[in-house]
């Protein structure tokens, strides 16, 4: 279930240009783009995902399945509103899998089997893993958030991953990239307790929870529950990003839409509706959670700061709001990478 809506391609390189640098393309790669694009939806000359796919075919042809993988990766965002999306996300996989020879670390992908809703939905994982990692070291589950998704993120991932603190083992939450069920918050919830079970049989001693942006939904809803042996919420909307007077930036309505399950744009009132489901009010007024580290940027335009200070005096619960950087301090995230690696160092040892 998906749909189109109304929006100007340029919202999304203002916002989002930082990303697309951070994550690894050239500037003169997106200029090259952004000059070409004129139109979000077409799939010809000048719309957003036939010129994306056009930068990812030349860095193909010239051997480059890394660089290619990442093209597409933008190609098919920010949601699969389209048939051409969709088949963008099969080329960006496709390349993923052909860099894979050369990642840094062991690649594995596997297709878990898990429960879903009384019933169970396939999920596609991305294990990483250093070389002479121990079969018994700690795992992190891993997401990025309603538009960028498990290869979208591949340098955080792989960059953990080297450290040797732990095997990383990602996926894309219910409603987004290879996910076949809408997001919700039990549903969601359900699918994460599902990979933790399944870390724990690969026989990790330890299992953490990092989730990126409303990945960090469901993180926090793991450290907050206990559910884990830690948690990070990076970036992660939690209770004020959800209720009536939050107003949605540069697409993220239409974006949250598609990821909630409407073929249909829906009504101010429907997505209200749901999106006022998911406050972790409830959980915050407990005192289960297992250790938690909490990370925004103070300028995030699309997670309140309440959401992230809101944790401060908790037990076990380390905060820090970056200034002068965005949603997911994406400017900063060398910094924020090192806050993270540090803490999970001390958190995840024996």
């Amino acid at each position: 279930m998906s749909y189109e809506w109304p929006i100007d391609p340029a919202e999304f390189f203002t916002e989002r240009r930082p990303q697309m640098l951070r994550m690894g393309l050239s500037e003169a790669d997106v200029n090259s783009v952004q000059h070409a694009v004129k139109e979000m939806w077409k799939d010809s000359p000048g719309g957003w995902v036939y010129e994306w796919s056009e930068l990812a075919r030349k860095y193909a042809e010239a051997g480059r399945s890394d660089m290619a993988a990442q093209a597409y990766g933008w190609a098919k965002f920010p949601t699969l509103a389209n048939a051409a999306m969709r088949t963008a996300l099969a080329n960006q996989l496709e390349q993923y899998l052909r860099a894979a020879a050369d990642f840094p670390v062991r690649f594995e992908r596997r297709v878990l089997d898990l429960p879903h809703q009384g019933e169970s939905t396939p999920v596609p994982v991305h294990i990483f893993a250093a070389e002479g990692l121990a079969a018994d070291a700690p795992a992190i589950v891993a997401s990025g958030g309603v538009d960028s998704w498990k290869m979208d993120l591949h340098g955080i991932f792989v960059a953990l991953a080297t450290t040797k603190i732990a095997r990383i083992v990602t996926f894309d939450i219910a409603g987004t990239g290879e996910s076949r069920v809408p997001m919700t918050p039990a549903g969601g919830a359900q699918i994460v307790d599902g990979l933790v079970a399944e870390a724990r049989r690969m026989g990790a001693r330890k299992v953490a929870h990092l989730g990126i942006s409303m990945g960090g939904y469901y993180s926090a809803r793991s450290g907050l529950a206990g559910k884990v042996d830690a948690a990070i919420v990076l970036g992660g909307p939690v209770e004020s990003a959800f209720t009536s007077d939050r107003r949605y930036q540069f697409g993220m309505y239409d974006i949250v839409g598609n990821a909630l399950g409407f073929n249909q744009r829906p009504e101010p009132a429907e997505i209200q509706t749901r999106r006022s489901e998911f406050s972790l009010r409830p959980l915050l007024d407990q005192d289960l959670n297992a250790p938690m580290l909490v990370i925004n940027g103070a300028d995030d335009v699309h997670i309140p700061q309440q959401d992230t200070l809101v944790f401060q005096g908790r037990r076990d619960t380390d905060v820090h709001l970056l200034p002068d950087t965005g949603h997911c301090a994406v400017t900063k995230l060398p910094e924020a990478m090192m806050i993270m690696m540090g803490w999970l160092t001390e958190k995840l040892k024996v």
